[in-house]
């Protein structure tokens, strides 16, 4: 997914899905069961200080490190929390309107070589809004829903190029898994002691692959972000592999 303008859209799209979900909370400090640590009014804390730093690293340009300035009220939020949450969206789509999509900016996923631009941080903050998104609807109902299909497609791609692609060297025997989402997508993820992970659309052969996961894009997504078990899929082969992707 590589449409900056789309990618605006889904992350106004997924922040709003959050705001409703915490105006109808009976209870702010209800525990969030994805990030147990936070109550509701921490994650969208949170998730604002996030938009709000991101705005500002988009808003910097090219550099060698993170900006040291990041607008007002990044940890401590002033007025009413929706009010702040809504200004810290507004802060980070002007910021990605504003600049060009193919300029350079700080970011921390330099190691996976994933591009490290304007689009790449859109990209990553659908994830962040999505991810999060659900995070609120769990904790405010109990019922969250699936994250919509294609921003579930893209994540899972994201996620293993992005996230596994940064997180250093496998540290169990060299695995190759294969992610398959019911809506058709697959991947072939290769992991080695030695190699930075590496990513490929499609199914492996068989005989190559350590284990198959199968299941609904959005699952999958939730999965790797360990919102869900792993027990929620269908996996062929190595279970442990899966578990140790997934944890």
């Amino acid at each position: 997914m590589t449409d900056t303008t789309v990618l605006l859209s889904l992350i106004e799209d997924r922040s709003a899905a959050l705001s409703d979900a915490v105006a109808t909370a009976p209870d702010l400090d209800a525990r969030v069961p994805g990030c147990p640590e936070w109550s509701l009014r921490q994650l969208v804390e949170h998730v604002g200080g996030v938009q709000r730093f991101w705005a500002a690293v988009v808003a910097a340009g090219p550099a060698e490190q993170p900006p040291t300035k990041v607008p007002p009220g990044e940890t401590d939020p002033q007025g009413n929390l929706l009010d702040w949450w809504g200004e810290s969206t507004a802060l980070l789509l002007t910021a990605l309107l504003t600049a060009d999509p193919a300029q350079g900016c700080w970011t921390w996923w330099g190691a996976s070589g994933a591009p490290g631009t304007v689009a790449a941080v859109a990209r990553h903050q659908v994830q962040e809004a999505a991810v999060h998104a659900y995070d609120a609807q769990e904790a405010a109902s109990g019922r969250p829903r699936p994250i919509p299909g294609p921003i579930a497609l893209d994540g899972v791609d994201e996620f293993l190029t992005v996230v596994i692609g940064s997180s250093g060297l496998w540290p169990r025997r060299s695995a190759r898994i294969v992610l398959c989402a019911e809506e058709g997508p697959s991947w072939t993820l290769g992991l080695t002691r030695s190699e930075r992970s590496v990513v490929t659309p499609g199914a492996a052969d068989a005989a190559d692959t350590t284990a198959v996961v199968r299941g609904p894009a959005s699952d999958l997504l939730l999965a790797l972000y360990g919102r869900i078990p792993v027990d929620y899929l269908a996996v062929e082969g190595d279970r442990a592999a899966v578990a140790s992707l997934m944890s």
